[in-house]
């Protein structure tokens, strides 16, 4: 009877481990894996530190300036439509500085093919090459598609400056943003001073909604990079935010979307 009793307890012990280990096995394959292509958090979503420039920056489309030294590049490599394009194809990255009047941009942009195919720069202006930069003067990551809570800029190979009014057309905004650049083979050196207005701001009056910049304060900004290459439609669009969800390409439309700047002394 004991002897019985022992090997019944043996073998129950036996089948209790081996059900454990079965149910271990099941549990770590059902773990999610990790996705390619999705950044960890300090790339993309926590606030960026912008240093303060002093004294006039010169906008040469060179950033040689040492100035620049102080501020950090930032990769621009998360897909928002199409598909991914490979290095060779396109690879971009950038940096930012601040003074009271302006925010500044440094952006290097590799790109095989650079297009132009709308002639008209209030056409499909998205479908040609153009730098796009997203800017929310006062961080609100509000909806502003047809409203100026936030802009979304567009600018060109020949240097024109576009977005959407609050009439629902899309107009130049090219006074918005002081543009120098250089071109070297297949990159493009932009240098940008970007001026900053509020949701109040009224094509009729500019400066009446001209934002003076601070220490401390917090400013949505994201930057993206519509690329084409020989078709009707652009091919790939990148920023340098990662966007949940299916549909990423919403930045033109919802500032929540943005990154989150915080400018330091």
């Amino acid at each position: 009877m004991n002897k019985l009793f022992w090997i019944s307890l043996v073998s129950l012990i036996f089948f209790a481990c081996n059900a454990k280990k079965a149910v271990d096995a099941t549990t770590t394959e059902a773990k999610p894996a990790t996705i390619p292509g999705i950044p960890n958090i300090n790339e993309t979503f926590l606030p960026q530190s912008i240093a303060h420039v002093s004294g006039n920056l010169v906008l040469n489309g060179a950033g040689d300036e040492s100035a620049w030294d102080k501020a950090r590049w930032r990769n621009i490599d998360q897909l928002m439509l199409g598909a991914m394009p490979s290095k060779e194809d396109f690879s971009g990255r950038y940096k930012l500085l601040w003074d009271e009047d302006m925010l500044y941009v440094l952006a290097e942009i590799h790109d095989d093919v650079f297009m132009d195919i709308n002639r008209d720069g209030l056409d499909r202006y998205w479908d040609d090459d153009c730098l796009e930069v997203f800017v929310d003067a006062d961080k609100g990551g509000e909806i502003h598609q047809y409203n100026y809570n936030a802009f979304a800029y567009h600018l060109s190979l020949d240097d024109r400056v576009v977005d959407i009014g609050d009439d629902l057309k899309p107009q130049y905004f090219d006074d918005h943003i002081a543009i120098s650049k250089t071109r070297n083979g297949n990159m493009i050196t932009w240098e940008l001073g970007i001026k900053l207005y509020s949701y109040t701001y009224s094509p009729s009056d500019p400066e009446a909604s001209r934002v003076k910049l601070s220490p401390n304060k917090s400013v949505g900004f994201m930057l993206a990079y519509c690329d084409n290459d020989y078709s009707k439609e652009r091919e790939h669009f990148i920023g340098d935010m990662f966007i949940e969800g299916e549909d990423k390409n919403r930045g033109w439309i919802d500032a929540s979307v943005f990154g989150n700047l915080r400018l330091e002394k």
